[in-house]
């Protein structure tokens, strides 16, 4: 399964032009990829639920499933799309430094043990000093890494590498007796822990709220059509309610959901209850709020100049700024190119849409 890596980001990023989209219209399209908290939006299409939404609103929103992940967010970069499923970390990277100004529509989860660190045999995070690690380069794997060495003191210098791996090859490569530790995600990290030999060290529950998967929209293109972004968010949280009932419309939803990204019931469910999901927008606005969050941004920021992803020419890690709730930046003021907004997310708290 492909997801939430930035391969291909850095060359994307700087050569893709802005489009701008800053007209009143009446058709609009969305991509996503698979990935256990953006399965809704197949849902969302394949049920109907978004059309009715958008009659509401008289207009026509197309939601486009993307089998490259990355590849969706480049489509949405150039303009081919008007909202895409993406983590705070690749919209940081690849709209936002590519100078495409892009909104946090809808916060819809962060990974809380889908993503993780295993070592093969005995051992702490210390021990991988001096070893090879293989993962996903330049993804969520490669930050979960950084932040699991910064616990101990370590950093990527002191391992003896970072071996990029696909992840389709990650299973095979762990039963390689030359692999000493990957970092991995779900549905894959749940495959490898069935080897006795798998030793978990570190997964995102130990760092709560900070890989985050988000709709993320075109901001001239909210602004100019906010009926877009009500559509969106209405459809998007009265499936929320069915997905978290165990009536049999929200088995049948998890189900159905289960089986597209290639699963059963079961093992979808073990991913949920491995992702912290904002089923209540109120939970979702709250998150978005809490003063954390300027913090995880400039920590994911760093991390991204360090890899050199963060723009063609970014000087610093301040290089993109980003906008929150209450007026409250970090990075470049002047170059403000990722903003979370909460107003939408808060009509659905309040019954308003």
């Amino acid at each position: 399964m492909i997801k939430r890596s930035l391969l291909f980001a850095a060359l994307l990023a700087t050569t893709a032009a802005p489009t701008a989209f800053a007209q009143e219209r009446s058709e609009f399209r969305v991509a996503w990829s698979i990935y256990v908290g953006w399965m809704p939006w197949g849902y969302l299409e394949d049920s109907g639920i978004m059309d009715e939404w958008a009659d509401r609103y008289d207009i026509d929103i197309e939601i486009v499933q993307i089998n490259d992940y990355i590849e969706s967010i480049n489509q949405y970069t150039a303009g081919a799309f008007d909202a895409v499923t993406a983590t705070n970390m690749d919209i940081l990277s690849i709209p936002a430094g590519g100078g495409v100004d892009t909104t946090a529509l809808i916060v819809g989860d962060y990974s809380n043990g889908n993503d993780a660190l295993i070592l093969k045999g005995e051992g702490g995070i210390e021990d991988l000093a001096g070893a090879p690690v293989n993962l996903v380069e330049l993804s969520v794997s490669h930050y979960l890494l950084a932040r699991a060495l910064d616990s101990v003191g370590l950093a990527e210098r002191d391992l003896d590498g970072v071996i990029n791996t696909s992840d389709a090859d990650m299973i095979a490569a762990f039963a390689a007796s030359e692999v000493e530790a990957v970092v991995t995600w779900n549905p894959l990290v749940a495959a490898i822990m069935e080897d006795p030999s798998a030793n978990l060290l570190f997964d995102s529950s130990d760092i709560p709220g900070e890989i985050i998967d988000l709709l993320a929209v075109n901001t001239e293109t909210l602004e100019a059509n906010p009926d877009f972004g009500r559509a969106l968010v209405g459809a998007w949280y009265e499936l929320m309610t069915i997905m978290a009932s165990d009536t049999e419309e929200g088995i049948a939803a998890r189900t159905a959901m289960a089986e597209a990204s290639g699963t059963d019931l079961a093992g979808y469910e073990a991913q949920l209850a491995a992702t912290e999901f904002f089923f209540d927008p109120a939970d979702a606005v709250a998150f978005t709020a809490d003063a954390a969050l300027p913090a995880t941004m400039t920590s994911v920021a760093e991390f991204l100049f360090d890899k050199g992803i963060l723009g063609e020419g970014a000087p610093s890690a301040d290089f993109v700024g980003i906008e929150y709730p209450g007026g409250v930046t970090t990075g470049d003021a002047g170059n403000i190119q990722f903003r979370f907004d909460t107003s939408y997310m808060q009509m659905a708290a309040d019954g308003a849409l």
